[in-house]
């Protein structure tokens, strides 16, 4: 195994060409305030593989593809389900 970083996130948007945008969210306890912060952080990534909105996926550091471009889509971790009633309403929706 390498020692490149790798990092899971979830497809935020899949519109480009072999480009997805993954969210990958932290969840830390403030050092001074003791709260619960939630932060995340947008990554856009080359994708071979074909993601959907919602698959969680892992990232793995790579040379710059593009100008945004840093990473690459590794692996689908988990996919996203859709029920037949979400993709009616989706498609009631475009019209």
């Amino acid at each position: 195994m390498n020692n490149r970083r790798r990092i899971i996130g979830v497809v935020a948007s899949a519109k480009m060409a072999k480009t997805v945008v993954v969210e990958v969210t932290r969840t830390f306890r403030h050092p001074v305030y003791r709260k619960v912060v939630h932060s995340s952080k947008r990554f856009k990534a080359h994708d071979e593989i074909g993601c959907q909105v919602g698959d969680e996926v892992r990232l793995v550091e790579s040379k710059p593809l593009s100008r945004d471009k840093r990473w690459v889509v590794e692996s689908i971790v988990k996919r996203e389900t859709r029920t037949a009633d979400e993709g009616v309403a989706d498609l009631k929706a475009e019209e």
